[in-house]
């Protein structure tokens, strides 16, 4: 039985007018798919990448055709003068900031007895430290707002494990507990941060093959999730219908892992 993958989830309205998104890693798969769909609730995106100007450029043109407002910002996530430099231009371009989604990681895989310290630290710092320099930095704005709202991008196997991962899977589980420890932290300044965790994910990966624990895993529905669903959770939980929601991590997976 063939099995159909759903059109884009569809919101009302434009909940997010007025407010400012700054997105991590936007230039393609998931990061893409959550600035094109904030944009379309009406917040105006800071789109980042780390040095594929043409990817974010792409981005930020998509936004622009549907009568959006962006930019684009180059910089390197795990650098805190970078990361300021990134905050500043949004703010100097758009006066403010209400919503960081923290999407910027790297992944790969490799057997244990061939993972370098070096690939372990890489990953660490872009899946980890980044987080933590971008929240810092952006934190002056968002405690302005009065309706900050932060959200990482979590995975599967930070839940469930999974072999030639484990500098990926530590990485994400030190994620979730970011994720908490902010919550109860910023939650005085009325900022939500929680964390969406995405299953297997129809993206495009370097190399072109899909990791080794997607052969292993399976979900309920019987499908890929999209980009696109998993922007629509985020979306969610950056909007104003989701005040209330704040150090929790919500499953985008087709039911691959229930908690």
């Amino acid at each position: 039985m063939s099995i159909a993958v759903p059109e884009a989830p569809q919101f009302g309205g434009r909940e997010l007018e007025g407010r400012v998104a700054l997105v991590t890693g936007a230039s393609r798969n998931i990061g893409r798919a959550i600035a094109l769909t904030l944009a379309e609730g009406g917040a105006s995106v800071i789109v980042t990448g780390r040095r594929d100007r043409a990817a974010v450029d792409e981005v930020v043109g998509a936004i622009e055709a549907k009568g959006g407002r962006a930019i684009g910002v180059l910089g390197d996530l795990v650098k805190p003068a970078d990361v300021d430099a990134i905050v500043a231009a949004g703010v100097d371009a758009f006066g403010r900031l209400d919503i960081l989604v923290n999407n910027a990681a790297v992944r790969g895989e490799a057997p244990l007895d061939e993972l370098s310290f070096e690939r372990w630290r890489e990953v660490m710092a872009l899946s980890l430290d980044a987080p933590f320099v971008t929240v810092k930095a952006a934190l002056g704005a968002l405690s302005q707002s009065g309706q900050g709202a932060i959200v990482n991008i979590g995975g599967l196997t930070a839940y469930t494990g999974a072999s030639h991962r484990v500098h990926v899977v530590a990485a994400k589980a030190g994620l979730d507990g970011l994720t908490k420890a902010l919550a109860h932290e910023l939650a005085e300044r009325q900022i939500t941060v929680n964390l969406v965790s995405p299953g297997l994910i129809e993206t495009v990966r370097e190399g072109g093959g899909r990791p080794h624990h997607h052969a292993t895993t399976a979900n309920l529905l019987g499908r890929r999730g999209t980009p696109e669903e998993v922007a629509a959770m985020v979306r969610f939980l950056v909007g104003p219908a989701a005040r209330y929601v704040t150090g929790q991590t919500v499953h985008v997976n087709g039911g691959a892992y229930l908690p």
